[in-house]
């Protein structure tokens, strides 16, 4: 197999006009390529003053590679592909006499759950919330009746968090082993769009999702695995810091030497009984801010210059980081092209918010966190859980601050930027339900946040002109951007005293997002996987 890379069409080229353009680049006869496959496409809308190109990496077979290569050994842009087939660690006994457990069904509890059953050890898989139809009625409960249920909400259920985003399957991780190919391609098995292995920046959107984690949790079952809703661990049977078990919030047991925690970033409750059960863990960065509020239009414009709505190119995001002058670092968090702010609380009378699109995001707004970054050693020192602490403050403060009905504090960016409470809308509609109250936000975070973000908006505006518009609008608050602790593991997946507890995903600061989720989720099913056979190195 060979690869070539930088290969360029016109953006408005016929699929059929691929395999041509190929030949016509190798300089081949049709009957020399035998098969071929893209592996990436992408465009660069940086240079607005010339054509908008696709750019394309293709993997190709050809009846002499080796020929080939000689011929086009000067060009840089042909060569031998790499290997992204996945091979796992090796396979369960038939006497398989112990059951590994899962604790969580986000996406890497999914993808861990997944990838065990697949090499036969027959997972049993805890999810504290409901299977993904429920708990898309419950969900929507909060969002059109300000009702919330604690245990079945955008946080806890089938899917994770991931569910109720916008479903982007690419990250920054760096993957040697090329693990998030074999992400995408289970995606794909279970019902996801072929192109999410080869565009860019691929997603799928919320409704997509809930059909792919559904027949994802299907192919578990059909491999012997076992996935149990409304099934809360309320403690960890630890001995001589080896793992035993868990227990449930019904008092049932369930005995297992080998348990992967891939909990979600929002599992307070759990990550104290942990903390008290004294599994190591430390607290790390994360970020607070608000969700901003754009016509899409707008940023179509920005970014796409004259080829802004084209159908290819579907709705354009945004990627923004200022290092203000107070040293703290706002950047844009999850964007979301084309879809809606969302309340994303999991526990009564707190305000928090997110970022969701379906797979056409088509919606009449972009949306994206502008967040602060925050430590540990200059904002919430002391206990690993004092960044749970912190948030759980902030998030208090602005259920009271959106009138204590679950509807969020929002201000125009004029009005924030001059420090004046917002009385009115203007032309941006803000997407946020249950609703929100326009107030004053500079009660809603720390004086040096809103400092930094009052900084940041204008300077935004130097890239994306009407950003910082008067009537764009700004809805609080963005607290769980990711896990404020992590459980820290060594090279063998484990947690640093206790054996067989093997910590892993968002919640456990190991990944932020569905692809590094799922990719982690991978690596730790890999890691039990070696200890329950044996196998080091």
């Amino acid at each position: 197999m060979l690869r070539i890379t930088e290969f360029k069409l016109p953006l408005d080229h016929a699929d059929d006009e691929l395999r041509p353009a190929l030949l016509q680049r190798l300089a081949i006869g049709s009957d020399e390529l035998l098969d071929f496959t893209l592996f990436k496409r992408s465009y660069d809308a940086r240079k607005k003053s010339t054509e908008l190109q696709f750019i394309y990496t293709v993997d190709f077979q050809v009846r002499d590679e080796a020929a080939l290569l000689q011929r086009l050994s000067h060009d840089k842009h042909i060569g031998p592909a790499p290997d992204v087939s996945y091979k796992v660690v090796g396979h369960a006994p038939a006497d398989l006499s112990e059951r590994p457990l899962v604790v969580g069904f986000g996406p890497c509890g999914i993808f861990a759950g997944l990838l065990l059953a697949q090499m036969g050890f027959k997972p049993i898989i805890l999810e504290r919330g409901t299977e993904v139809r429920q708990r898309t009625k419950d969900t929507w409960g909060l969002w059109r009746k300000n009702v919330l249920k604690p245990e079945s909400n955008v946080q806890f259920g089938e899917g994770g968090a991931g569910t109720f985003s916008d479903g982007k399957l690419y990250s920054q991780i760096k993957d040697p082993k090329f693990i998030g190919r074999k992400v995408l391609h289970e995606f794909v098995k279970a019902g996801a769009p072929e192109e999410i292995l080869y565009v860019s920046k691929p997603h799928i959107g919320t409704f997509r999702l809930t059909g792919v984690v559904e027949n994802m949790r299907h192919q578990i079952e059909a491999l012997g695995g076992e996935v149990r809703f409304q099934q809360r661990v309320t403690d960890v049977l630890i001995e001589d810091g080896q793992m035993q078990g868990v227990v449930l919030d019904s008092g049932e047991r369930i005995d297992s030497r080998h348990v992967i925690l891939a909990l979600g970033h929002s599992a307070r409750d759990t990550f104290r009984m942990l903390h008290g059960r004294g599994v190591f863990m430390e607290a790390k960065p994360f970020s607070v801010g608000f969700r901003i509020e754009h016509p899409q239009g707008l940023i179509d414009r920005a970014r796409l210059g004259k080829y802004a709505g084209h159908p290819k190119l579907g709705a354009a995001d945004y990627k923004l980081v200022h290092h203000a002058k107070n040293g703290r670092s706002v950047y844009s968090f999850c964007m979301c092209p084309g879809g809606t702010v969302v309340a994303a609380t999991s526990e009564p009378n707190r305000v928090v918010t997110n970022g969701m699109s379906q797979y056409s995001r088509n919606e009449r707004n972009a949306n994206s966190g502008i967040v602060v970054g925050i430590t540990p050693e200059q904002d919430y020192p002391g206990s690993p859980l004092a960044g749970i602490e912190l948030q759980e403050r902030l998030e208090s403060h602005a259920y009271i601050m959106g009138g204590e009905n679950y509807e969020a504090p929002a201000q125009l960016v004029g009005d924030f930027i001059a420090g004046k409470a917002s009385t009115a809308l203007g032309s941006v509609e803000p997407s946020y339900k249950p609703g929100v109250k326009l107030t004053d936000l500079a009660d809603a975070l720390p004086a040096f946040a809103i400092e930094a973000i009052r900084e940041a908006l204008p300077a935004f505006e130097k890239q994306i002109r009407g950003f910082s518009q008067h009537d764009a609008i700004l809805t609080g608050i963005e607290t769980r951007t990711s896990s404020p602790l992590r459980i820290t593991r060594g090279e063998d997946m484990q947690s640093l005293n206790v054996k067989g507890l093997f910590p892993a995903g968002e919640g456990a600061g190991y990944a932020g997002g569905i692809l590094s989720a799922g990719v982690d989720g991978i690596r730790i099913a890999e890691g039990l996987a070696r200890s329950m056979l044996g196998i080091t190195g």
